[in-house]
This record gives structure tokens, sequence and C-alpha cells, in this order.
């Protein structure tokens, strides 16, 4: 389990937040960071950093990653997915600074060990502030099968 620094909780809040406002739906019914530690979904998030680097992982995706937060949340986001499917990703990242969020995102990732798995029905989102200021992205699914 990380540490929840005030660092990393300012920026889930901001993530749950960001969720809703975009979406008009909740995240989670209780969207605390443990919750969303133990949520029954993957969910990531990656800063505004040239090539943006994972600053959020939780248990579900640590686990289909298979690796652990500290080597999760220094990995560069584009890098989980295969070379031949970063283009495809780029394009969605885009597309979602654009319109705000999509909800139904699929595509190849490989995790730390190789496996490879489709994830399906994805909903990609930006991190915004109340302010206006933008932190990133998430994503969240629970669907994905190995390939």
């Amino acid at each position: 389990m990380p540490d929840f620094s005030n660092t990393l909780l300012t920026k889930l809040k901001i993530m749950v937040e960001s969720y809703s406002a975009v979406t008009g739906n909740r995240l989670l019914d209780d969207p605390t960071p443990i919750r969303l530690w133990h949520a029954p979904c993957v969910i990531v998030a990656h800063g505004t950093e040239a090539e943006p680097v994972f600053f959020y992982g939780n248990r579900m995706a640590l686990e289909l990653f298979e690796m652990d937060f500290a080597h999760f949340t220094r990995l560069p986001s584009r890098h989980s997915a295969e070379p031949v499917e970063r283009q495809e990703r780029a394009r969605l990242l885009e597309q979602v600074s654009r319109d705000g969020f999509i909800d139904n995102y699929a595509g190849v990732r490989i995790s730390a060990t190789g496996k490879r798995f489709r994830i399906e029905q994805a909903v990609v989102w930006n991190l915004v502030d109340g302010n206006g200021g933008l932190h990133g992205q998430a994503a969240t699914f629970d669907r994905w099968r190995p390939i």
C-alpha cells in the first residue's frame, strides 16, 4: 500500500472530483483513499510531465501490471503499452485532452513480466482542479482479458 502523503491525497481528491465533474457519475460510492486502493476495478493516473509518469495505481492495477507501487510510480505511462500500441494510445490521450473524457477505450497493455492483456470499456479522463489547472489523466476499467 502506498504512503498516502499529502501530495498523493491531493491528487486523489482531484482524480475523484474530476471524474464526477466530467462523467456525472461517482468513481466509487465511498471514494476514500483506502477504498480507492481496494476498489474492484483498476484505477491508474499519470501526471503532466513531458513524458507522463504514473503517480498512482491501485492494488488491482499493480496486480495486473505485476509491479509494486514504487516501480509502477516510476513507469512512464506510455510504457504500459507495447510499442505498436503507443500511437493509438497517443491518439486516445489527445482525444481525452480535447473532450475531457472518453468512456469506451479498448487497447492492449503489457505487464512487467511481458504478459499481454486487452482492456475494454475503460474510462479515461483529465485531472482538472477547481481552478481549471490540469494535473494529468486517469483511467479506470474492470474488464480485461489475457491475449
